[in-house]
């Protein structure tokens, strides 16, 4: 994760403490818990079913008792059905928030993705730490995913660099941050892999980018591509690098 406090100098009571002493304090939107809506995914050349179960965090007998599979055997532009899925209304805040707004499609080259290397937080408890180490614009990302403790598993919030079209803080290259959509997923995913809920709505998330929002030739990134892998392990040796790869051609 990019300029936030050191693991060792946060905890959950500390950044609550933050937050609500900057006034940053915001109830869960009520939306959360809406039924879900089942993810789908094609299969790609390659793809084994083991595979396509580690990217999204269920077990190689749910998919198949999802999509009525009898053995293992999978073929290329197979559509499976993705047990776990997220809420349906997963992405009505960033459909509100944007709907008003001045996109410069353009302007967005770049979406990158983090992981907040803690397991407590939300947008708002990221936003006052970020504003104490002297960050005027707060959030350094424009999107955080939540994993359930702070804010809903796979809830997508939506950050104020996002709603006043502002430049990211998320990554060392100003270059990148110009242009660059941060989208900061809750978790320490060197010790284990974001949610299914987590993975679904980061999809939905760049789908609905890529449709709306940034520029057709837009690279999907992660912080360590851009910075380098000297610099940061973000976000993690668990996020699914290969899928995300192959949805986004990365």
């Amino acid at each position: 994760m990019s300029e936030l406090l050191s693991k060792s100098a946060i905890t959950r009571r500390r950044f609550l403490a933050l937050a609500c002493s900057a006034g940053a304090c915001i109830a869960a939107p009520t939306l959360w818990g809406a039924p879900a809506s089942p993810l789908k995914y094609e299969i790609k050349s390659g793809d084994t079913l083991s595979e396509i179960a580690q990217n999204y965090g269920v077990t190689v007998s749910q998919l198949k008792r999802a999509n009525r599979l009898t053995s293992d055997r999978i073929f290329a532009g197979q559509t499976l059905t993705i047990p776990g899925a997220v809420s349906s209304n997963v992405l009505a805040p960033v459909i509100q928030a944007t709907r008003n707004l001045k996109i410069n499609r353009s302007r967005w080259r770049y979406i990158v993705a983090h992981h907040s290397a803690i397991e407590q937080g939300n947008a708002a408890i990221y936003g006052a730490a970020h504003k104490r180490r002297g960050m005027e614009n707060g959030l350094a990302y424009h999107f955080v995913i939540g994993n359930g403790i702070d804010s809903g598993d796979g809830e997508i919030e939506v950050g104020p660099r996002w709603r006043q079209q502002l430049r990211g803080g998320h990554v060392r290259d100003s270059r990148v941050n110009d242009v660059g959509i941060g989208i900061c997923l809750v978790g320490n995913f060197e010790n284990h892999a974001p949610t299914a809920r987590q993975r679904a709505s980061l999809i939905q998330l760049v789908n609905y980018l890529r449709d709306n929002c940034v520029d057709p030739r837009f690279t999907f990134t992660v912080h360590k591509w851009v910075d380098g892998a000297n610099h940061t392990v973000c976000p993690g040796k668990h996020f699914p690098y290969r899928e995300m790869s192959a949805l986004y051609r990365a």
